[in-house]
C-alpha cells in the first residue's frame, strides 16, 4: 500500500514517521509539507501544490491549518488515492462545517473520506465514539486501521506476583502512545495498570486537544487517555482480583449472599 501524509507541522511529521517505521514491510509512506499560511479566500488550489506528488493509494490529511483541506481534493487527484482519513485531532485545523464540506467535495470525485474524532478511535469498521459513532466500509481503509487507530493490547502476567511480565500492541496508536505505554508499563501491578496507563499517556505526550469538545463535552486529550486506559483494562481483566462487598445483615451462602436468620 502507497500511503502520502500531509504534513505541515510536528503533529503530522510524528505520525508519519512512526507509521513509517512500524508498519508493514510493504508499505510505502511518503510525506508532503503542506504550506502554513493561507489568504482567507482560496481561489486556486494549484497555487499551493507542487508540480507533482508521489501515486498513493491512501492519504492521510496530517495537516495543521484549515486551509490544508481545501488541498486535499486536488491532492486526490494528482495521487491517484481513492481512500483518505482526516482525523479531528484539534477542532480549529479541521472545523465542522469545513469536515462537511470536504466530505462532500470527496464524494463528488469518488474518494471515500473518514473523519476520526480523534486519530485513535479508528478501527476496520468505523470511527469515533459513543454518538459520534460513524460507520464506514472502504478496504484501502480498514487496511490501516488494522495496524493503527483505536489501541489493543495483550499482555501476560507473573501469577505470583500479578504484575505484568509483557505487552504486545495488537493495534496501535498512529501517535507512538501506545507502544511507549507498553515498554513502561512492564513490572506495574495488574490492578494498577489502568491508572498507570493513563499516566503514562500524558507524559508521552498526546498531541490531541485540551480545549473542551462539544461532541464528547471533554478534551480530546481526556478521550484519547481513556482509549488506552480502556485497552490495557481489558488486557488485565481476567488477572485482576476480584473483590465483593457482602451487605451488612447477609451470609454467603454457596455463593450467594442472603439475610441472617
Amino acid at each position: 500500500m502507497k500511503l502520502l501524509a500531509v504534513v505541515s507541522g510536528e503533529y503530522g511529521r510524528r505520525k508519519a514517521r512512526f507509521i513509517r517505521e512500524y508498519g508493514p514491510d510493504d508499505w510505502e509512506v511518503h510525506e508532503w509539507t503542506a504550506p502554513t499560511a493561507f489568504p482567507i479566500v482560496i481561489d486556486d488550489p494549484a497555487d499551493f501544490l507542487p508540480k507533482e506528488l508521489p501515486p498513493a493509494d491512501l492519504i492521510l490529511a496530517l495537516g495543521e491549518h484549515p486551509g490544508i483541506a481545501e488541498l486535499l481534493p486536488d491532492i486526490c487527484r494528482m495521487t491517484g488515492a481513492r481512500s483518505l482519513i482526516a482525523p479531528v485531532d484539534r477542532n480549529e485545523w479541521l472545523p465542522r462545517g469545513l469536515m462537511n464540506q470536504l466530505r462532500r467535495w470527496l464524494q463528488e470525485i469518488g474518494v471515500v473520506g473518514v473523519f476520526p474524532k480523534p486519530l485513535c478511535s479508528l478501527t476496520e469498521t468505523s470511527y469515533s465514539l459513543r454518538g459520534q459513532r460513524v460507520v464506514y466500509s472502504d478496504p484501502v481503509i480498514a487496511e490501516f486501521a488494522r495496524h493503527f487507530g483505536k489501541p489493543r493490547v495483550a499482555v501476560t502476567v507473573h501469577p505470583s506476583t500479578k504484575t505484568i511480565a509483557s505487552v504486545t500492541v495488537e493495534r496501535d496508536t498512529p501517535c507512538g502512545v501506545m507502544r511507549y505505554i507498553a515498554k513502561n508499563i512492564v513490572g506495574r501491578k495488574v490492578d494498577d495498570a489502568e491508572y498507570e496507563a493513563g499516566m503514562l499517556h500524558h507524559h508521552y505526550p498526546c498531541l490531541a486537544s485540551m480545549q473542551i469538545d462539544s461532541d464528547y463535552h471533554d478534551t480530546l486529550l481526556h478521550v484519547s487517555g481513556n482509549l488506552a486506559r480502556e485497552a490495557l483494562a481489558d488486557a488485565v481483566r481476567p488477572y485482576r482480583e476480584m473483590h465483593y462487598i457482602r451487605p451488612v445483615g447477609f451470609v454467603e451462602t454457596d455463593g450467594v449472599a442472603e439475610p441472617e436468620g
